[in-house]
């Protein structure tokens, strides 16, 4: 351990098995299906499907879903893009007449063909032993008996009250008693406990037909939207192969676009021509760095980067070398770099997953109903909360990212993993909207380039370039701020922490596992 950083809580070490979540119920859950004999994708799953009813405001059976998984940590990566498509009516002259040039948060525009819950029985149709029958078991018992409210979930749960009131059926289902739930509260779910059940029984049909997707459609036309049963029935999950780079010798994965992983490794690509070890892991010159890593990444992306399915993306030509050597050679350690203001959506909650199995199976798992508390719109029998990943969309005709038919709006969620030839060293993510290819860089630079361990590495104050400003977390020390803003970075302090982690080292020599989870949230590593 470095003498410059103590972390905030321990390692936690395994030999079989390891999962990170963002909520001890949920690590717990995927424990007690590894240990009956499931795979990493069997218990990702466990815990999502729980998270979505114990964490509301990140995550929900109404979001969508990303994942990596590698069989037995040496075998061909596998990416499952889980993210919905607008509906079949959605295009960019619908909204540009009726004077609309940007999809609002909470409207039923900015609700996304909800994705997760086809994702979840795609990946284990491909790596489970166990169906939506067992796997969702703990989640209706969480919603159909009670759930004790954790402190960080409570918290935003205060922040969101304002936003829950205004929504549609959101204060019915989510404000028990007119008010947030505090921290100890039981709250209970059943109607969200009935469906998840009839999912449980008949697989994700029950989501994307019948009753269920006839009750959500029915309240999104009600207030305005545009989707039908066919835009719920005709949803696919996309099964693909990761893009990567190299960065000190391990090889970064990441799911294409429309996920934003790429914006990760263009990060990585040009920060490997630093030798960021020379400088002090909270240096005014390690944070200048990753600032102008991100503003060039976020820009890039940007320009470039939408739903492949309807935009040509050169990936080749943005992951190339010359493409990284081109913008880190403008970069200067005693300026800032002359660059185009961008300003891309912020899509701050999520919940990140990480488990390695007995069999050294590994799943990098992410589930999000983007902002918090999504849309604030919940279907009016079933108890599902709807995603607001609309919102990310452009109203801007020729823009990467605008708005179409049956289109992926480019999403900030991102699960991800290294390895080293070949084999899987570590599964990890980090949650928070915008912040998420930053955090990923800073976490794996932290291990990479300072030596920490997983914990340390989560735990180390992080600073997001948003928006022009420079936003620090408090335990970025004061010289280094203003030293940052002799640079000429404008900077301010952050008032709630930049998301949080999940990581787990495999150390295949010793044969054992090396969990951390992030202290900025609620949850644990567990293994045994």
């Amino acid at each position: 351990m470095r003498n410059f950083h103590f972390a905030g809580r321990s390692t936690v070490h395994g030999r079989n098995a390891m999962v990170a979540t963002s909520h001890p119920q949920a690590a717990l859950a995927a424990i007690e299906i590894l240990q009956a004999g499931g795979t990493a994708a069997d218990a990702a799953i466990a815990a999502s499907a729980l998270l979505s009813v114990i964490e509301p405001q990140s995550t929900g059976i109404g979001g969508d879903c990303f994942a990596l998984y590698q069989p037995k940590g040496t075998g061909k990566i596998v990416a499952y893009n889980g993210s919905g498509r607008a509906p079949a009516a959605a295009k960019a002259e619908w909204f540009l007449e009726r004077g609309i040039d940007a999809i609002p948060l909470t409207s039923p525009h900015a609700v996304t063909i909800p994705g997760a819950i086809d994702a979840w029985a795609t990946i284990l149709r491909d790596h489970g032993r166990f169906g939506f029958d067992k796997l969702l078991q703990p989640a209706i018992k969480a919603a159909a008996e009670g759930y004790v409210v954790a402190p960080r979930i409570a918290f935003d749960w205060r922040n969101g009250f304002e936003k829950l009131k205004k929504g549609v059926n959101a204060a019915r289902y989510l404000l028990p008693h007119g008010e947030p739930a505090r921290t100890g509260d039981v709250i209970r779910q059943p109607e969200l406990a009935q469906t998840l059940k009839l999912i449980a029984d008949n697989g994700p049909d029950a989501f994307y037909k019948g009753a269920v997707a006839q009750d959500m459609v029915e309240t999104l036309r009600g207030i305005g939207g545009l989707h039908t049963l066919e835009d719920f029935a005709e949803h696919t999950t996309e099964t693909t192969s990761p893009l990567g780079t190299v960065y000190k010798g391990f090889d970064v994965w990441q799911c294409p676009p429309n996920g934003p992983g790429i914006t990760m490794l263009v990060m990585l690509n040009i920060l490997s021509r630093f030798d960021l070890g020379k400088f002090g892991p909270l240096s005014v010159e390690r944070f200048h760095l990753e600032a102008e890593a991100t503003r060039i990444a976020y820009m890039m992306r940007e320009e470039h980067i939408g739903d492949p399915a309807h935009v040509d993306i050169d990936v080749v030509r943005i992951l190339a070398r010359e493409f990284g050597e081109e913008h880190c050679s403008k970069i200067a350690l005693d300026k800032l770099l002359d660059l185009p203001h961008v300003a891309p959506p912020m899509n701050p909650s999520t919940v990140y997953i990480t488990v390695v199995d007995e069999d050294r199976n590994v799943c990098s798992f992410i589930n999000s109903i983007a902002h918090s508390f999504g849309s604030a719109i919940v279907s009016n029998k079933t108890g599902i909360l709807l995603q607001n990943r609309g919102a990310g969309f452009r109203v801007q005709p020729g823009h990467p990212n605008c708005i179409a038919p049956k289109k992926r709006p480019l999403h900030t969620i991102i699960p991800s993993l290294a390895t080293e030839n070949g084999r899987a060293r570590l599964s990890f993510g980090v949650m928070g909207g915008q912040y998420q290819p930053v955090g990923q860089v800073h976490v794996l630079t932290n291990i990479l380039d300072y030596g920490l361990d997983v914990q340390e590495a989560i735990d180390l104050p992080r600073g997001l370039h948003y928006e022009g400003i420079y936003q620090l977390e408090d335990g970025v020390p004061a010289a280094t701020v203003e030293s940052l803003k002799q640079l000429g970075h404008k900077v301010s302090p952050v008032g709630t922490p930049h998301g949080g982690g999940q990581g787990i080292w495999i150390d295949w020599d010793k044969g054992t596992l090396t969990g951390g989870s992030d202290p900025r949230k609620d949850g644990c590593a567990l293994g045994y």
